[in-house]
């Protein structure tokens, strides 16, 4: 099973982005989305952006993430 987290592109040079992930900034490559644009957002997998998503999609996806972290987080502190 592979998962893909969603990322906003915020700087692109040459085959490379640089990408918010949830606060985080991190490199990633474009290699497989060479039509990508600043401000699009992008599934990431193995630190490769594989498929540009809709905002609405990226948006619901950040906040799945975050209640499982949440969670996590709570579970971890709690036990």
């Amino acid at each position: 099973m592979c998962v893909g987290v969603p990322a906003k592109v915020i700087k692109i040079e040459g085959e490379k982005a640089l990408v918010d992930v949830m606060g985080a900034k991190m490199t990633i490559g474009i290699l497989f989305v060479p039509e990508v644009t600043l401000n699009n957002y992008v599934l990431i997998h193995a630190g490769q952006a594989m498929v540009i998503i809709e905002e609405e999609y990226a948006n619901a996806s950040i906040k799945e993430w975050r209640e499982l972290l949440d969670a996590r987080d709570k579970d971890f502190f709690t036990s």
